[in-house]
């Protein structure tokens, strides 16, 4: 699986959250939402998700192995660190 498009919306915001991505698969499949925050250690991606009835917040859809879990985020984060970045708020 190729990741064939990166669009990061920057957030202008006091907060740990920097950005919102919506990365596209292969030219066929869309994931909105995945979050740049800013933590402790440096800035790490977070998948989308949702609240549960419960309170905890599950993943709507994540990487199976950590190996394209790491390869997505470097990706993502290289073009975050390089401006490649549209000014706005928040994901439709």
């Amino acid at each position: 699986m190729q990741i064939t498009e990166l669009r990061i919306r920057k957030v202008d915001d006091d907060g740990k959250l920097r950005a919102y991505v919506t990365v596209t698969f292969d030219d066929c499949f869309v994931v909105h939402n995945v979050k740049i925050i800013d933590g402790k250690s440096g800035l790490f991606i977070a998948m989308p998700s949702r609240k549960t009835a419960t309170g905890e917040y599950k993943d709507v859809a994540h990487p199976i192995s950590p190996e394209f879990r790491t390869e997505l985020q470097d990706k993502i984060l290289a073009e975050y660190r390089a401006g490649h970045v549209e000014t706005g708020g928040l994901e439709d």
